[in-house]
């Protein structure tokens, strides 16, 4: 049992094909055909049934499978490790964040990242937090950025950002002028919400008690969207403070904190502790670490000096 011919079984299983597989291996089908059935001989097992118009798995072929996945990505990762070595990071990086990530928590660490490492590409794969994990936990991306909290046994997470989210309002509104507003005044006007994600379950269940009076009149995908549609406005929503700040600093928005109690969104870095770490992977997580800190220290740093004041 060697590694070609792993990979051989596994192309026909996924492909459902000896024909197929080996056409995307650039090989012959007799080729094909006698890896596997070299591999039959071994196991003592038919792998396939070949009797419909489709090539299918016997139970004997499916556990192969599973293994014949792990076998071949140890044998990467130890190649890429041993290749590693005393090596300048270089290659491709997948990350995985949603839109609001990579517009204002990201761009400092990536700054950071491509002075430190510029043999680096950057590949992001946008989306929800819940098909980030997913994709985190298949290995189709190195590193992701996700709302916590999250309970996974197998994930390392790294707490990335935390931010209070707020009222936002448009300039002119009649809250505008408030210090703070109540559970009961966000009820009284219409509301533009996130349609899915953890904010939205969060702010439900902030709004639970006043549900019959709830004026929901849009439900986007996209913060930049809401904000659009809030400036506009259509109504009024609830966003972290850091993404409305240019807004709010070029005098169209305005936030205001709810009274008597705080809510915040928090982002962690997550990967999966069972995989090997490419090299640029494993530096990309230091810079955040290092970011992390810095961003802790200013911020303990603000909150002393405003203590002595």
């Amino acid at each position: 049992m060697d590694y070609d011919q792993l990979g051989s079984f596994l192309e026909v299983a996924k492909l459902q094909s000896f024909s197929r597989a080996a056409e995307k291996l650039f090989r012959t089908q007799p080729a094909i055909s006698a890896q596997v059935r070299l591999l039959e001989q071994e196991c003592g097992e038919k792998l396939f049934d070949r009797s419909g118009k489709k090539v299918l798995m016997t139970p004997a072929g499916e556990i192969l499978y599973r293994y014949a996945e792990k076998m071949l990505a140890m044998h990467k990762e130890a190649l890429q490790a041993i290749a590693e070595l005393n090596q300048t990071p270089r290659g491709k990086l997948f990350i995985g964040a949603n839109e609001a990530t990579c517009l204002y928590v990201l761009p400092k660490t990536f700054a950071r990242f491509k002075q430190l490492y510029p043999l680096v590409q950057i590949s992001i794969y946008r989306n929800f937090s819940h098909k980030i994990l997913q994709k985190v936990q298949e290995g189709a991306v190195d590193l992701g950025i996700i709302t916590l909290p999250l309970t996974a046994s197998n994930l390392e997470v790294i707490p990335v950002f935390r931010d209070e989210v707020q009222v936002v309002v448009p300039k002119a509104h009649s809250l505008a002028k408030n210090k703070h507003v109540t559970v009961e005044e966000l009820a009284q006007h219409p509301l533009i919400l996130p349609k899915t994600g953890h904010t939205r379950v969060v702010i439900d269940r902030l709004l639970r008690e006043h549900r019959d009076q709830l004026q929901i009149s849009m439900e986007m995908a996209s913060v930049e969207t809401i904000k659009k549609f809030v400036g506009a406005g259509l109504g009024i929503s609830l966003i972290s403070r850091t993404y409305v700040q240019p807004e709010v600093a070029a005098g169209l928005l305005k936030l205001i904190p709810l009274e008597g109690q705080k809510i915040y969104r928090e982002l962690g870095l997550v990967f999966r502790r069972d995989r090997y770490l490419s090299l640029p992977a494993k530096v990309f997580i230091e810079v955040v670490r290092e970011s992390t800190k810095s961003t802790i220290a200013s911020a303990s740093s603000t909150t002393n000096t405003g203590a002595n004041r």
